[in-house]
């Protein structure tokens, strides 16, 4: 077998377990041993790929951050159809998804990870939260444009506003997400402002 096939199989066989130990366990849970163990391969496995455990989580979260650029697309690409508020609804929805929740505590508790991220990425340190920014505030400047909202909307403080309540909203893991009723009430009253003054 290919060593480059070999490799990104157990680079993607650790990956996928570390994501299911991360919301089983949290980032309490998250050690080198439970990867390999639920992986169900040798330690050295994981050390054969990787220098050591903090560059093993930092290329799994620049990998979990690669997929929500998928998810960003999607979002610039709803610009114009159907309404802001269900547009912002379903965003957050996906954005906030369990996988980037779980793994934003995990960057936030791990000094040598945030600064690892920063030296891998420009702005990196908590680089999921700075996709979801990007983002949501690239949606929000496309809708402006088409005067979907108002011209004078502070996209800044739009954008402060949906990200760090959307994160409120889908950290309390234990009761599980929030619904798409409570997503859409609150998308609705941050909104509210910028969508009323919009011209008709």
């Amino acid at each position: 077998m290919p060593t480059g096939v070999h490799l990104r199989d157990a680079r993607r066989q650790l990956f996928d377990a570390a994501e299911r130990v991360l919301l089983r366990d949290g980032p309490g849970g998250l050690t080198s041993r439970a990867v390999t163990d639920e992986a169900g391969c040798a330690k050295g496995v994981l050390h054969r790929h990787f220098t050591d455990f903090d560059a093993f989580l930092t290329d799994l979260v620049l990998d979990r951050a690669a997929q929500l650029e998928t998810q960003a697309h999607a979002l610039r690409a709803s610009a114009g159809t159907g309404t802001v508020t269900e547009n912002l609804t379903a965003a957050l929805t996906t954005l906030f998804g369990p996988v980037p929740v779980a793994i934003i505590p995990l960057i936030t508790f791990r000094d040598e990870l945030r600064a690892r991220l920063r030296q891998a990425k420009p702005g990196g340190g908590i680089t999921i939260l700075a996709q979801i920014t990007n983002a949501i505030s690239a949606y929000l400047a496309d809708e402006r444009e088409r005067g979907r909202i108002a011209a004078d909307a502070d996209l800044d403080s739009l954008t402060l506003s949906l990200v760090g309540g959307g994160h409120l909203l889908f950290a309390d893991r234990d009761g599980g997400p929030p619904s798409t009723a409570t997503v859409h009430k609150f998308v609705t009253t941050t909104l509210a402002d910028v969508l009323q003054r919009r011209p008709h």
